[in-house]
């Protein structure tokens, strides 16, 4: 299943729902058939999702010390940051509207 996140701020984005699923458990929020993170509740939002990429790109770091770099082109893979970014930068450009931004679950 696919979610699509709304906001009149930017850009609609569709994610895969385990996904969705994970970076809306980051920050506080449970996937249902809609939801949405208020203006009241983006600060927060950004701020635990922010944390969390932080978070991994220290882990990420500490796995390449000592390895070769072939061995991290081998392991390389899609981090949070990469998988978050776009829901990060809606967060923030809404923040900067004062307007919410909105998700529904979808069978397409």
């Amino acid at each position: 299943m696919l979610v699509t996140f709304k906001s009149h701020a930017s850009p609609t984005i569709t994610m895969l729902e385990n996904l969705a699923q994970f970076l809306l458990g980051l920050v506080g929020k449970k996937l249902g058939e809609r939801g949405a993170i208020g203006e009241d509740e983006m600060g927060e939002a950004i701020a635990k999702l922010e944390a969390a990429i932080a978070e991994d790109n220290a882990a990420a770091k500490k796995e390449s010390e000592g390895k070769k770099s072939e061995e991290r082109d081998e392991d390389d893979r899609l981090r949070l940051a990469q998988r978050a970014y776009p829901l990060l930068d809606m967060l923030r450009e809404s923040r900067k509207e004062n307007v919410a931004v909105m998700w529904e679950v979808g069978n397409r």
